[in-house]
């Protein structure tokens, strides 16, 4: 199974890249964040049409998550159930025995803000559901645009960036305590090339100067972990024109 992350940063625009991507790309399940559409305007035909089967959950002009699968799709949940939550970023399905999470973690816009608070709340409950999850799914896959850079190592300028959110120390915490549930960041389970990063700013140049975060993450169980052999950062995409800020993240699961 090749298990892929991506935030598209609006579908109604991505559409033909996803449709592209998919088409040129062995994928089996691909975890979409922000669609930024309701889910009278999903464009669920176009997709199936191309031989995937599709679920998902939107509101207007923000947020929204997919999951998009050549596999079937059983025990669809939205949302946290352990946490009531007006927006949509948060997709789960069981696909061919594995259990996956897709996830549009909030930004959190800066430290001093109500929406890094809300951040934090978010991330508090997502840690106790995802506890819950692990439990029942030994093949538990957690993927999405996590909106946190791990370590030093995942971000362009460090010193830059220092006390900024995305990095901040109590964001890497709540992602820590994800991964002391047991999830493994696959990206990390593989050496990897020096700045690798999935997200850069639309604005000055940040893509042709690499001057990027990597925040979009797949984490795995121990199970899953036994069964990867590979994770990359595709960044193709990013170069195509008016393509998203993020670039997908691909987990090989043998």
């Amino acid at each position: 199974m090749k298990l892929a992350t991506w935030n598209v940063n609006s579908l109604n625009v991505r559409l033909p890249h996803v449709l592209k991507w998919l088409e040129e790309n062995p994928i089996d399940v691909l975890c979409i964040q922000e669609t930024k559409m309701t889910d009278d305007k999903f464009p669920q035909a176009a997709i199936e049409a191309a031989g995937y089967h599709v679920v998902f959950s939107g509101q207007k002009t923000y947020n929204g998550v997919a999951i998009i699968s050549k596999l079937p799709i059983a025990d669809v949940v939205k949302n946290n159930p352990l946490y009531e939550d007006a927006q949509q970023r948060i997709i789960a399905a069981t696909i061919d025995g594995v259990r996956v999470v897709c996830a549009y973690v909030p930004n959190g816009q800066s430290i001093d803000s109500d929406k890094y608070q809300y951040k934090l709340g978010w991330l508090a409950a997502f840690h106790d559901w995802i506890q819950s999850e692990a439990a029942q799914h030994p093949q538990l896959a957690v993927v999405g645009d996590y909106n946190i850079a791990p370590e030093d190592r995942d971000v362009h300028d460090p010193a830059a960036w220092e006390g900024q959110v995305l990095v901040s120390v109590p964001e890497r915490a709540a992602l820590q305590r994800l991964l002391d549930i047991g999830l493994a960041d696959a990206y990390r389970l593989f050496e990897q090339a020096e700045k690798s990063f999935s997200w850069w700013d639309y604005r000055a140049l940040g893509f042709r100067l690499n001057k990027g975060l990597r925040i979009d993450h797949i984490l795995l169980s121990p199970a899953l972990v036994q069964r990867c052999s590979a994770c990359i950062i595709d960044r193709v995409p990013r170069k195509w024109e008016q393509p998203s800020d993020h670039a997908p993240v691909v987990a090989t699961l043998d």
